[in-house]
């Protein structure tokens, strides 16, 4: 059974090392707000899905609420080649 639940993990591991990897290294990514503005006090903290590479201002109805994603800040997530979401026409 332990066997199981290892090889189970496989997945969930491999997606997180592609993920980290499309982030680069540069961005610091954080699971709460209030640690990514302790970490870019004087920048704007956006919310990165990290399943599209677009992140969300404070303002926008996604920011904190999909799926996968993490608290950046602008500056990094755009050095590192982010973009902001923009809504389909």
């Amino acid at each position: 059974m332990a066997r199981r639940i290892v090889y189970g993990l496989f997945p969930g591991v491999a997606i997180l090392l592609a993920v980290g990897a499309a982030l680069g290294q540069g961005m610091q990514t954080f699971t709460n707000e209030q640690a990514a503005r302790r970490h870019c006090p004087a920048d704007t903290i956006v919310w990165l899905n990290t399943s599209t590479a677009n992140y969300h201002f404070k303002d926008d109805p996604w920011y904190g609420r999909t799926q996968r994603g993490s608290y950046v800040c602008k500056v990094e997530a755009d050095k590192d080649g982010m973009r902001a979401w923009t809504s389909p026409k």
